[in-house]
């Protein structure tokens, strides 16, 4: 029985990671500092210190607290222009919602983006809790945001999906227990993730589909 569900944002709920792609340069730029390939990749899914030490691993000189805020910064002031909606989220939010499943947001990005973005998208009132990584002592792929989530909930793990896009998020739903979808964005499915997710879908009305047909949970 799905006692509860618990949802990432960017790159699940909403087409945002072509912003954080697109943020990195231009904030690089204005302390005078060329973009480094494959950074992009690699910070996508962190936050708060597991960020800036990725940062750090490409740009060892640059003040990477510094870069961060501003690419939040930036982040957030391009995603008030709205975002679009990944394909299939009001269908699965409706299904759950019509199941009686409550949900939350679980994101590494600010509560003010989770806010915006929930709100420019009109599905605000489908969630409960919101939850930020942002200042979190660890991150994912630790399961402490979807471990503080569900108690807030009220739920327990093992009776909770999580939704993800991103590997180290699908890493932490693993870790804690969770029934983890995969919906991937940006980043294919590792080995990782084909062997431990529950299910690794190519968009949000799949996963819908399948909860319907009581395949999973």
């Amino acid at each position: 029985m799905i006692a509860g569900a618990i949802f990432d944002m960017d790159g699940l709920m909403f087409d945002t990671e072509p912003i954080w792609t697109q943020a990195w340069e231009p904030v690089l730029a204005t302390i005078g500092v060329a973009y480094p390939h494959g950074l992009a990749d690699a910070v996508r899914g962190t936050s708060g210190k597991s960020m800036e030490a990725v940062i750090n691993r490409f740009l060892p000189d640059v003040d990477a607290s510094y870069v961060r805020e501003a690419a939040y910064a930036k982040v957030h002031a391009d995603v008030a222009k709205g975002v679009p909606k990944k394909p299939g989220l009001d269908e699965l939010l409706d299904y759950l919602r019509g199941e009686g499943v409550p949900m939350a947001v679980a994101s590494s990005s600010s509560l003010a983006s989770i806010e915006t973005n929930l709100s420019n998208g009109g599905v605000r009132e489908y969630f409960g809790e919101l939850v930020t990584g942002v200042g979190m002592a660890h991150p994912k792929p630790e399961p402490d945001i979807f471990l503080k989530t569900a108690e807030a909930m009220g739920v327990e793990p093992a009776q909770t999906l999580v939704f993800e896009d991103s590997l180290s998020g699908v890493r932490a739903g693993v870790a804690g227990g969770f029934i983890t979808i995969m919906v991937p964005d940006m980043v294919a499915p590792d080995e990782f993730a084909r062997e431990n997710a529950a299910c690794i879908c190519s968009d949000l009305l799949e996963a819908r589909d399948l909860l319907a047909a009581g395949k999973l949970g």
